[in-house]
């Protein structure tokens, strides 16, 4: 009987080594992958976005006196600029999502349209020439329908130069108006609108964000909406400041679907748990009953188990996550009972040992697609585990089980 186990416990071993190193193959695969697919993603539909806020500055040409390295004295004539605050931001930015795969990932992309006005005033008695520049939000991006107005007039000719949007504005003395700016474009994964590097003063501010999809949530170091409203599968986020002093940023990180690479190494490591468990009450009900299985019986087994997950992390590649998942599960469960009807029987292949492998497999795999309580239902199944091996072998004299001959399989 030692010999048995021991031998049984090596098989467990080799086992749980290839699935070691298929739970390896998947990540590199993925990693592999994800390094090349990204990038053509973002050449498609663009990379992340952040729209940052314009700064408007006047420019004053100043004479300095400087001291070359050769110890000549020389002067410099240099444009010099002097910040002024936006009145007011109204902003609009409807966000559309769209997934899209990959090989083994889901990527989030999504279509953005951005509408803003900005109010600039000149609170002096003299008139200001003004320069309103706004940086686009990324370089390998399109921009369709991409608008510039100043009050009614819009601009035909858009002054974009070096991905900066600079617009000459002449303000008289007590004088406001409106900079509009509009456009469509697509991005990945989030995208964010900064107030810039350092802290800065936000007056009169209000952004209203649109979305079509329910599960939202926020990026790092970013603030949170003041008002958010839910319709059904969509949100309208406001964030509404009167006078507001900040360095974070504000933003929406698009929700992702469940990625089938990371999913499938995820499984694919947590397996020698399952085949432990299932080896484990087989070994239990077998033994108790004088059913006698070799090693090698074990080892067939295992290797049906193991064939769950090789086949599995190929599907994926060519059909949807849980179509892959019943076909995989059926052809391992096919190999389990085909096979132990010949060992022991067509009752006890069908019943405990199908039953059996459909917990320990089927089951167990199937709450990863849970993301946050499959700790909780491993733990939960491995106390299940244990008062059932405890309630069948509760009044089984074991000196008597180990020391007698085991009958022969049915």
């Amino acid at each position: 009987m030692i010999h048995r186990i021991i031998a049984i416990g090596l098989i467990f071993v080799c086992i749980s080594v290839a699935w070691l190193i298929l739970g390896q193959t998947v990540h590199l695969r993925t990693m592999e992958q994800d390094g090349k697919l990204k990038d053509a993603v973002g050449q498609l539909w663009g990379t992340s976005q952040t729209q940052q806020a314009p700064q408007v500055y006047r420019l004053e040409r100043i004479t300095r006196v400087e001291t070359d390295t050769d110890g000549q004295t020389v002067s410099r004539t240099v444009d010099e600029k002097h910040y002024h605050n936006l009145a007011a931001s109204r902003i609009d930015v409807d966000l559309s999502l769209e997934h899209r795969r990959k090989g083994l990932l889901w990527y989030s992309t999504y279509n953005v349209q951005f509408a803003a006005s900005y109010t600039l005033s000149n609170p002096t008695e003299r008139s200001l020439g003004l320069y309103f520049d706004l940086e686009l939000p990324a370089r390998r991006a399109v921009y369709d329908d991409f608008t510039v107005g100043v009050d009614s007039l819009r601009i035909a000719d858009v002054p974009v130069r070096a991905g900066h949007l600079v617009q000459p504005v002449d303000l008289a003395p007590g004088q406001i108006l409106t900079v509009l700016v509009s456009y469509r474009s697509r991005g990945l994964d989030q995208w964010r609108y900064s107030f810039g590097e350092d802290v800065s003063q936000v007056t009169d501010f209000e952004l209203v964000m649109q979305t079509d999809f329910a599960d939202i949530d926020f990026p790092a170091e970013s603030v949170s909406p003041t008002s958010k409203i839910r319709t059904r599968d969509a949100w309208t986020l406001t964030w509404r400041y009167d006078h507001l002093l900040t360095g974070v940023d504000l933003g929406m990180v698009m929700p992702a679907r469940l990625n089938p690479g990371p999913w499938v190494r995820q499984v694919v490591l947590a397996a020698p748990v399952s085949l432990f468990l299932f080896f484990f009450l087989l070994f239990v009900f077998t033994t108790v009953r004088c059913i006698d299985l070799h090693p090698m019986h074990y080892f067939f087994i295992g290797a049906a188990f193991f064939s769950f997950h090789l086949l599995l992390a190929y599907l994926v590649d060519h059909m949807l996550i849980h179509y892959a998942f019943v076909l995989a599960s059926a052809v391992s469960i096919f190999l389990v009972i085909s096979y132990m009807r010949l060992v022991v029987g067509a009752r006890l292949a069908f019943v405990e040992i199908g039953a059996g492998q459909f917990i320990y497999l089927v089951l167990f795999s199937y709450t990863f697609f849970f993301s946050g309580y499959t700790g909780l239902a491993i733990t939960l199944l491995c106390i299940a585990t244990l008062f059932a091996a405890m309630q069948y072998t509760g009044r089984t004299n074991w000196n008597t089980v180990f020391e007698k001959k085991a009958a022969p399989s049915p």
